[in-house]
């Protein structure tokens, strides 16, 4: 596993100690993606209305080690909300972080609350 890789780590909701307050929910596109800078990882954020939901995993795209999962694009593979990398078109699960086409690791995964019209993101360091 890349070293950068390594440090992204799939969070569940019931891990969580700590709610970042990344921005007000104005700030976020809908049906789009924003990079959060948390520490030294880079989370992507999406506002999929399509789903009437919040999405967070790394940024970080794990086949060209680049930050560019933000600017995927959005879609479902069989009713499940995924994400697709803008250089490689590869598929992952937004609830699961799974990679669709089989040949990647998962990409990790973060829970999001809205509350008093901010964002909040999930972690457990």
């Amino acid at each position: 596993m890349d070293i950068l890789q390594s440090k992204y780590k799939t969070v569940k909701e019931n891990e969580v100690k700590e709610w970042f307050k990344t921005a007000s929910v104005d700030a976020f596109p809908a049906n789009g993606g924003v990079c959060v800078k948390y520490k030294d990882l880079q989370i992507a954020v999406f506002n999929f209305e399509r789903f009437g939901k919040w999405y967070a995993c790394q940024n970080l795209s794990p086949e060209k080690n680049e930050m560019v999962l933000s600017r995927g694009m959005l879609g479902d593979y069989k009713g499940t909300p995924k994400i697709a990398c803008p250089l490689h078109k590869k598929t992952f699960s937004l609830e699961n972080g799974e990679n669709f086409n089989g040949e990647l690791a998962p990409i990790a995964v973060y829970p999001v609350k809205i509350e008093n019209g901010f964002v909040y993101l999930g972690f457990s360091e």
